[in-house]
Parts: C-alpha cells; structure tokens; sequence
C-alpha cells in the first residue's frame, strides 16, 4: 500500500496525473473540484471519492469508510 500526493497548480495538470496513477488506485479529492464544470464532471464520472473539508466529522467518516473498502476490496 501507498499514497501518492498530487498538489496540482492547474488543470492540465490531471492529465499527467492520470498517466502516473497506478491500478486498482482509490482517488481522494477535495469536493470543491466537484463543481469545476467539466473537470467536476469527470471526476465525478472516474469515481473520485469527494471530502468536504469545511465539514471535519463528515471527512474523516469518508476516509473510515473508505479506508475499509479498501482493505476488503485490497486496493490501493
């Protein structure tokens, strides 16, 4: 298992992301790039799991949440 930290400076910078994302990979994102337009979109459609950070109780049960997803299903 890892993390791969991306703080991206523009939105081209997804697309060299996406090349650097490995398989089976659980993608985390801050949800204010939900309503981005089109870049929301896609990242919704990619199935991007969303964290409000404006709501701490609510972030960290997505990331429980996730995280036992994660060990069941044995992703990364």
């Amino acid at each position: 298992p890892f993390v791969i930290v991306c703080n991206h400076q523009a939105s081209l910078d997804l697309m060299g992301m996406v090349e650097v994302i490995p398989e089976r990979c659980v993608p985390i994102a801050k949800r204010e790039l939900l309503y981005l337009g089109t870049v929301g979109w896609a990242c919704w459609l990619s199935g991007i799991i969303f964290i409000d950070r404006h709501r701490r109780d609510a972030a960290i049960e997505v990331v429980s949440r996730t995280a036992s997803a994660m060990r069941r299903e044995n992703v990364r």
